[in-house]
């Protein structure tokens, strides 16, 4: 018969003791002493331009005075000028440049800056031109001077210059008159001849194109 087996438990050994009281220097020397490490403590920088600009933006409304408007000088108009027959009755294909800048200006959504001008006042400023002209005179009038350039050069027989003036109505101010051409006995052209009056869509308001 096997003897009962029996279980025999050791004791455990002793918990080490802390590190305190662990004796810190053998004897004849000074007790060792670490240095404490250095507590860092980081803080987030704090973000001031939200603040800045909101100062600013009440300072701004509150403080500031609004820059007094600067006053508007005379603007400068472009011409071309030649006898009103030459421009409107007998110049090819002149209808068809005005109305295709026209319908480009429409397309655009860009404010009209041309005008044709019968008997245009500022004609008396240029006694030059004047005294070679045939009356009653028309003149293409702009505030593009590279295009009235560019309609010389199509036009040909025309003179060219430029003036000064304080507002619109003033540049584009006309003496009143009637405007007569007699029909060609017979027209030999490739296209049909220009209806009396195409013109009449290109002249300035008629605030513009008074007497005043």
């Amino acid at each position: 018969m096997v003897a009962p087996a029996t279980l025999s438990l050791r004791p455990c050994a002793a918990v080490a003791p802390p590190r305190a009281a662990r004796p810190t220097a053998l004897a004849g020397f000074a007790p060792a002493t670490r240095p404490r490490p250095a507590l860092a403590v980081s803080c987030p920088p704090r973000h001031f331009s939200s603040l800045r600009r909101a100062v600013a933006v009440d300072s701004d409304q509150q403080g500031s005075a609004e820059p007094p408007e600067q006053k508007k000088g005379p603007k400068t108009y472009y011409f071309l000028v030649a006898n009103a027959k030459f421009m409107l009755d007998e110049e090819e294909h002149f209808q068809e440049q005005l109305a295709e800048k026209l319908r480009n200006y429409a397309e655009r959504d860009k404010e009209r800056d041309f005008w044709l001008v019968v008997e245009p006042k500022f004609l008396d400023r240029f006694p030059n031109i004047t005294k070679r002209l045939k009356r009653p005179a028309a003149a293409l009038v702009s505030t593009d001077g590279n295009w009235i350039t560019f309609m010389k050069l199509r036009l040909d027989r025309v003179l060219a210059d430029q003036f000064d003036a304080e507002s619109v109505e003033e540049a584009l101010a006309s003496n009143p008159v009637e405007l007569k051409f007699e029909k060609p006995e017979k027209w030999t052209a490739p296209y049909p001849k220009y209806e009396f009056g195409w013109w009449e869509p290109f002249l300035p308001p008629k605030a513009s194109n008074g007497t005043a």
